[in-house]
């Protein structure tokens, strides 16, 4: 079976970020350079035909016009921003990013972000692992002794870090093919990756556990 590792990948789910910079300077967003990077976000979205957060989301261009990174390398130390996502979509973030700072006179305060090694980052492997075995999610669930939804979350935060995982063999056993296609066309087209609202607009017909095992199979399949 082909492994659902990119190159390069797998090392940056291997730690979680906590942040490292000096909050009396580093605590404030520029909203002229947010602007700047929500627009382009925008236009990459609409060039690509997918909905603007699949590309970055909004705490992850808040924190780009907070610590302005200059490099791949700072990209994945953002929050929400993996290796993968970072080559896919990073390069005219960070063009832009140089470009506002160089006429701005700012100096980039992007520093090397602390990384813990914490029980959580040792089940992010573990999780990744089983499923590129195609375990089934309730068993890797019980075995981490948490329930199916936490492991969904768990799931949709390695996914939304760059990271690309194939659910599909879930996916084919928890929910039907008509199910399916109606979440997934519902995240195509909205504009905000709100599951709180993706859970109300679609909890009369589906589980939250359906919605989010959806928007796992979405965000892996087209921000990754």
């Amino acid at each position: 079976m082909t492994s659902i590792f990119k190159d390069n990948e797998f090392p940056n789910v291997l730690d979680d970020s906590v942040e490292a910079f000096d909050h009396h300077h580093h605590d404030v967003v520029n909203e002229e350079l947010l602007a700047i990077l929500k627009n382009l976000r925008k236009t990459v979205a609409h060039q690509k035909k997918i909905p603007p957060y699949v590309i970055f989301q909004d705490e992850s261009l808040e924190e780009m016009a907070t610590t302005y990174p200059v490099s791949i390398e700072d990209l994945t130390h953002i929050q929400g921003v993996g290796i993968g996502k970072a080559n896919k979509y990073g390069k005219p973030f960070l063009e832009a990013i140089k470009k506002f700072t160089a006429e701005n006179g700012i100096e980039s305060i992007h520093e090397t972000l602390v990384k813990s090694s914490v029980n959580k980052s040792k089940n992010k492997v573990y999780i990744i692992q089983q499923v590129d075995k195609q375990v089934p999610f309730q068993l890797i669930a019980d075995s981490l002794n948490i329930s199916y939804l936490e492991l969904l979350e768990e799931i949709e935060h390695i996914c939304h870090s760059g990271t690309k995982l194939d659910v599909s063999y879930e996916v084919e056993q928890e929910v039907d093919e008509e199910s399916e296609d109606d979440i997934y066309n519902y995240f195509m087209e909205v504009e905000k990756d709100d599951m709180e609202e993706a859970v109300e607009e679609l909890g009369e017909e589906y589980t939250e556990e359906e919605i989010k095992l959806i928007h796992i199979k979405f965000i892996s399949e087209l921000a990754n």
